[in-house]
């Protein structure tokens, strides 16, 4: 069989009853990584460093509850099963379509509580957020809980060690590594809405255009994933990225007639 064997214990040691896995360790490195980011981009846009350090304990708690419900409810049958499972966060199982959710509310509350621009704030959040994505992949591809399908492609990841996500149907076969092309899609995306932030004028255009670029990524390379069927022959993931695909692009027809309508205004 072709591919790249992953072989990498998911735990990286015990403590009495404590674990630390490196999915775990993924995703804090790119929640601090989000922070400094989206802490620097704020500073650029008027808004205090501190009021960024008080809105990160808010989003990470409600983000991490988001992705979680996510999770649990595209794997109902399974929690149904096994609810104890629910509270292993430290598992996997971090849906990112629930961590948007949930940080995105924690996001516009803090906003409107703190008078920030929400537009400014959330432009400042986009790389942040394009970054952590690419980071938390790292702890996917040794965790092996975002699989994608059997593949003969050369690159296609085979996981063997006992303690990796990958269910038993797939263990020891040669799948598509769905964390390595979502972590390529992000990094091509990030150097977009980089290269836009220097050109938009208007507030909120960056995070409209990072949520549509995510959105366009996930809804396409999801196919290579086996999830469950939710509608229309589509993934849960999938319906998801259409919804917000639509509501982005909605949202930047409106800024950008706004924009407009500014402009005659001003010429009148």
């Amino acid at each position: 069989m072709n591919g790249i064997v992953i072989n990498i214990d998911p735990i990286i040691f015990h403590i009495g009853g404590y674990e630390l896995r490196w999915y775990t360790l993924a995703i804090m490195s790119a929640i601090v990584a989000a922070v400094l980011i989206t802490a620097r981009q704020a500073r650029r846009k008027g808004i205090a460093t501190e009021e960024i350090y008080s809105l990160a304990l808010w989003v990470v708690v409600a983000g991490v509850l988001g992705a979680r419900l996510f999770h649990v409810i595209d794997k109902l049958s399974y929690y149904a099963a096994n609810p104890l499972q629910i509270i292993q966060f430290q598992q996997g199982g971090l849906a990112i379509w629930g961590a948007l959710a949930g940080g995105g509310v924690a996001v516009v509350v803090y906003a409107w509580a703190r008078h920030l621009p929400l537009g400014k704030l959330v432009d400042a959040l986009a790389p942040a957020l394009l970054t952590a994505h690419i980071i938390g992949r790292f702890g996917c591809i040794v965790n092996g809980d975002a699989y994608g399908g059997v593949t003969s492609l050369p690159w296609a990841f085979i996981y063997i060690h006992p303690n990796a996500s990958i269910p038993p149907s797939l263990f020891g076969l040669p799948t598509h590594p769905y964390p390595v092309y979502e972590m390529l899609w992000n990094a091509m995306s990030l150097l977009v809405i980089w290269q836009l932030g220097r050109h938009f004028k208007r507030d909120g255009l960056v995070f409209l255009s990072y949520l549509s670029l995510y959105s366009v990524g996930r809804f396409m390379l999801t196919f290579v994933r086996q999830e469950d069927i939710t509608l229309w022959g589509f993934q849960q993931a999938q319906i998801i990225a259409l919804l917000v695909l639509v509501g982005a692009v909605a949202g930047m027809l409106y800024l950008a007639k706004a924009r407009r309508e500014q402009r005659q205004e001003e010429l009148a």
